[in-house]
């Protein structure tokens, strides 16, 4: 029978719970109790044909009415006689329903982050009350989540490292692990003028609030020895920071840029080059090279969707840069090495020339097979010297 139980019941006040309104209730914002529950019973029909059922259901239900009021109705029946059966279900306080689903000590324990929070950063409530079950969560954390708040407003945009913030039992990986919800912390405890509302996200959180931010490195090779900047006698693999690479004036006339180490650092060797090494997505640490925008740029990554989607994104920062081994032709050479792309882009490519988004977009609609990649690494080290020779 589809008739409702105990157990109905405590499904309903756990989804009150996981929604987070049991505990909002806790501050005020929803009148949720008292509250009627949803009640299926039996119909006449079942009444009369299924009696002992109707009469174990009810004993059941008053059985767990520790935490709930049932209100009973009377029902006379031609064969049955009178009878009292549930007909309304009622939760009648906050106290009631979290002592159902055993809630109890949990609501305690945020009621407890509330009060502190009250006492310390009332600032931070309108967070507590969008996101409760989070801050239960974080109890253990809470209380040091106030303090760095509370450190952030007496040193707005402190331009320290994390690791330098001297507040006891904080580290910078603490503050590394907990960094979305500081900076809706922040968002909400500090001045405007001391947010960059132009960063966002996780990388961009020492840039937001004003601490200093580990440098961007760019790693390189000269690829011919006339040019070296070390006076050794050696394959000089140099990784600098962004302020010092974009400092510098090669006199390069070709950069090439490749995804793959190995082929970073076998490259062989080319009159008047450098090669980078990539970093997949994401060209800031080249964006304030000016010097570069004066070069030759080749870009090698791998071809398949991914791959033409950071060849798109590189030229946004270098629109005169040129891909190289990023062609049907190669791709067809080495079918026998092609692998599978586990999540293909699918997004419209804007900076691709007509040749190379064509391909993209016969990788991306599957046309010369199933989510088709070909690694750079996978590529004979022959036809890089050979495509090489040809620019």
């Amino acid at each position: 029978m589809n008739w409702t139980t105990p157990a109905d019941l405590r499904t309903h006040l756990q989804k009150l719970w996981d929604r987070g309104l049991l505990l909002s209730s806790l501050m005020g914002d929803d009148e949720l109790f008292p509250r009627r529950l949803t009640l299926k019973g039996p119909d006449s029909r079942q009444l009369s044909e299924s009696f002992s059922d109707v009469r174990d259901w009810i004993a059941q239900l008053s059985g767990s009415a520790k935490h709930y009021r049932i209100v009973w109705r009377t029902l006379n029946h031609r064969v049955l006689g009178v009878n009292e059966i549930p007909a309304e279900i009622w939760i009648d306080s906050i106290d009631d329903a979290l002592a159902f689903i055993g809630k109890v000590r949990d609501a305690e324990r945020f009621a407890d982050l509330l009060s502190l929070t009250h006492e310390t950063k009332p600032e931070l409530i309108p967070w507590l009350r969008k996101r409760p079950l989070r801050t239960l969560e974080l109890a253990g954390s809470w209380p040091k989540l106030l303090q760095i708040v509370a450190w952030m407003q007496m040193h707005p945009r402190p331009d320290i490292y994390l690791r330098q913030i001297d507040l006891p039992g904080v580290h910078s990986k603490f503050i590394e692990a907990h960094r979305g919800v500081l900076g809706e912390l922040f968002d909400l405890a500090l001045q405007s003028s001391a947010i960059d509302a132009g960063a966002s996200g996780a990388a961009g959180f020492c840039r937001r609030y004003g601490f200093r931010d580990k440098p961007l490195r760019v790693r390189f090779r000269i690829l011919d020895p006339e040019l070296a900047l070390l006076p050794v006698n050696a394959d000089q693999d140099i990784a600098l920071t962004e302020a010092a690479f974009a400092g510098l004036d090669l006199a390069v006339e070709t950069v090439f840029i490749t995804e793959n180490e190995i082929n970073f650092l076998a490259f062989p060797p080319v009159s008047r080059s450098m090669v980078i090494f990539g970093a997949g997505y994401g060209f800031e640490n080249l964006a304030t090279a000016h010097w570069l925008h004066e070069r030759k740029i080749h870009y090698w990554g791998d071809i398949d969707t991914h791959g033409f989607a950071i060849l798109n994104q590189l030229r946004r920062f270098f629109p005169e840069a040129i891909s190289l081994l990023m062609d049907k032709e190669t791709l067809l050479a080495h079918r026998p090495l092609w692998g599978v792309e586990p999540s293909p882009e699918t997004v419209e490519l804007t900076r691709l020339t007509s040749e190379e988004f064509s391909l993209y977009d016969d990788l991306r609609s599957d046309s010369l097979g199933e989510r088709i990649r070909l690694e750079q690494e996978r590529i004979g080290f022959e036809w890089l010297v050979d495509a090489l020779g040809k620019l």
